[in-house]
């Protein structure tokens, strides 16, 4: 059976694989993300530069460490921004004034959330890829600054690609989506589902636990 390989630490990104059926092996990518960023400019195509750049180097540590699962398995490598109504590309704030501050500039707007997502499908002497860009558009409610401050604290956004959540605290703030909500949190399931196609995997070839909710539970 082919092992999905999940080129992420995040915690979001996991969760959306194993409620799709998938326990993952992890290994994170050690790409250079910033020399990437010094020769792209901010937009789509830096997302999806660091997407393949993140599952290049994770397939490089896969076949140089666990040759065992490299001989067959599918690497995911994602990144995800926030494209803001004024053309600014935002990744993860990492402290609470610049959450505060980006929250501030955003409320009441609109904003595209673009995941760059890429695969490379392994097998014993061969390797094919699949790239593709997903883009979610948010729609940002108004929270006054004392919710924002209260949300910036509890250090959820912190480390999250636009500084928000859809599917915790930050779903307080969010008034609507227009597309893929998996997406937003970090991983298209639906994308996935359609570049595995692309190397020969169907995506129900992939599970390998039961769904973590049962069907119909609400």
């Amino acid at each position: 059976m082919t092992t999905v390989v999940l080129g992420s630490a995040s915690p979001s990104r996991l969760h959306i694989l194993r409620s799709g059926g998938i326990e993952p092996f992890v290994l994170v990518s050690t790409a250079d993300e910033d020399e990437l960023k010094r020769h792209f400019p901010a937009g789509p195509t830096l997302v999806q530069q660091l997407a393949a750049a993140k599952a290049a180097n994770v397939a490089h540590q896969l076949c140089t460490a666990h040759p065992t699962v490299a001989a067959d398995a599918l690497v995911i490598g994602c990144d995800s921004m926030l494209l803001t109504a004024t053309g600014e590309l935002v990744g993860k704030p990492l402290s609470v004034e610049r959450t505060i501050a980006h929250w501030q500039h955003v409320r009441g707007t609109s904003a595209q959330l673009l995941t760059g997502h890429t695969v490379i499908r392994l097998t014993e002497g061969s390797e094919a890829t699949a790239s593709a860009i997903t883009r979610t558009v948010v729609h940002f409610g108004t929270p006054t600054d004392d919710d924002i401050r209260r949300y910036a604290e509890s250090g959820e956004p912190l480390n999250c690609a636009g500084a928000f959540t859809l599917e915790a605290l930050g779903g307080w703030f969010i008034d609507a989506i227009e597309g893929d909500p998996s997406n937003v949190i970090g991983l298209s399931l639906p994308t996935l589902r359609r570049l595995a196609a692309e190397v020969g995997l169907s995506a129900t070839s992939l599970w390998n636990i039961a769904a973590s909710s049962p069907a119909g539970e609400k």
